[in-house]
């Protein structure tokens, strides 16, 4: 009996230790977790676009009859008024060409006054049967001869006057000029490769920006009709370059019908008011569009991980980690999803850590509370 002991003891140690490991993996099985009961809540997310903004109306100036600059009138940077004249071309051809115009109008008027004396007095004469009908008829061509080259210098007169005008180059709109490649003494034309200078109007301005074919879709559908899109989406807010938010908030005001081929993306314009002229034309900013979403599942992003492109959760069944797939809105705010499909109001998941969890494994519940 004596002999049987020493394997006796050694079994009993033996069992004694694997009942400690038994329960150490069983204590390490388990862990506490926040967790988050699911309820319906609303939500505004905020999507960012890069954006380029443009004047309302901005236009590039360039002159309309060719000539060395003999003055340049306005600075760069300054703000110019519609009709204001900003370079003048050589004028002296041009005064030339019209002096000779308006002669030729005179001699033609002064022409077309004897034909039609001739005419009277031929028709006098023929009624007396002093003249033949052909001395009429040709009195008659001289005349409409002669209106036919009055009419045509008082033309070539306009032309000249127009040519005239046009060494005046005037701002076709109110706005801010650029820079101006050209001084005085350059030789231009209609057809110069840079415009003398381009005039911005931007008391308001566009900002320009593309959004993903879906993201639109998904925009269309929530409001009905791209339309309804249109009216009813929300103001939205613009960063400028310098991460600054801008003081005023705009409106979509314009989507473009078509899809680019090349990007697969759809051109959205907004609009904003820039009185203190801090907006340029040219420059670029972040467009900030808010979606309100009402009486949805939202759960932040850490109650979540990713597998093979599908999104899990961890819900808490009985006391256990149960792996869930959901499906979840394209749009967030980083932090946050929208759960289309997968969970409903009740349920109870793993709301942090989710990636570390293991399926099955014995979850003991912390509140917010508790968590902090």
């Amino acid at each position: 009996m004596k002999r049987l002991l020493l394997p006796t003891l050694i079994l009993a140690g033996f069992l004694t230790t694997s009942c400690k490991q038994a329960a150490g993996t069983a204590q390490e099985e388990e862990a506490t977790y926040k967790t988050m009961e699911i309820e319906l809540s609303d939500i505004t997310l905020s999507t960012g676009y890069s954006a380029a903004i443009s004047g309302v109306q901005t236009v590039e100036i360039r002159p309309q009859v060719s000539g060395m600059i003999t003055d340049i009138l306005i600075e760069e940077g300054e703000s110019v008024s519609k009709g204001q004249v900003l370079f003048i071309i050589d004028q002296t051809p041009y005064k030339a060409a019209y002096e000779i115009a308006a002669a030729n109008v005179k001699s033609a008027e002064a022409a077309l006054s004897t034909a039609e004396l001739i005419y009277e007095s031929n028709k006098d004469l023929f009624e007396q049967d002093v003249v033949s009908e052909f001395d009429l008829m040709t009195a008659q061509n001289s005349l409409t001869d002669a209106k036919a080259r009055l009419a045509l210098c008082k033309a070539e007169e306009v032309n000249a006057s127009n040519n005239l005008s046009y060494t005046e180059v005037r701002s076709p709109v109110n706005g801010v000029a650029s820079m101006i490649p050209y001084r005085v003494g350059a030789l231009v034309s209609s057809n110069i490769s840079q415009p003398l200078v381009t005039v911005s109007d931007d008391s308001r301005v566009y900002a320009y920006f593309s959004m993903a074919e879906n993201q639109m879709l998904d925009m269309v559908m929530q409001y009905g009709t791209l339309n309804n899109a249109i009216r009813q989406m929300p103001e939205v807010d613009l960063i400028m370059s310098n991460g600054q938010m801008y003081e005023h908030k705009g409106k979509i005001n314009a989507i473009s019908g078509t899809i680019s081929e090349t990007t697969g993306a759809v051109s959205i314009r907004a609009m904003f008011n820039n009185r203190s002229h801090l907006l340029r034309n040219g420059g670029s900013g972040t467009i900030i569009i808010p979606v309100e979403r009402k009486n949805c599942i939202v759960i932040p992003q850490t109650a979540t991980y990713e597998l093979q492109d599908r999104v899990f959760v961890y819900k808490v069944v009985e006391g256990l980690a149960s792996a869930t797939e959901i499906q979840v809105s394209p749009q967030n705010n980083g932090t946050e999803y929208i759960v289309e499909k997968g969970l409903n109001v009740g349920d109870i998941i793993v709301a942090e850590g989710a990636g570390l969890i293991k399926e099955g494994a014995k979850i003991i519940s912390k509140t917010e509370e508790e968590a902090e």
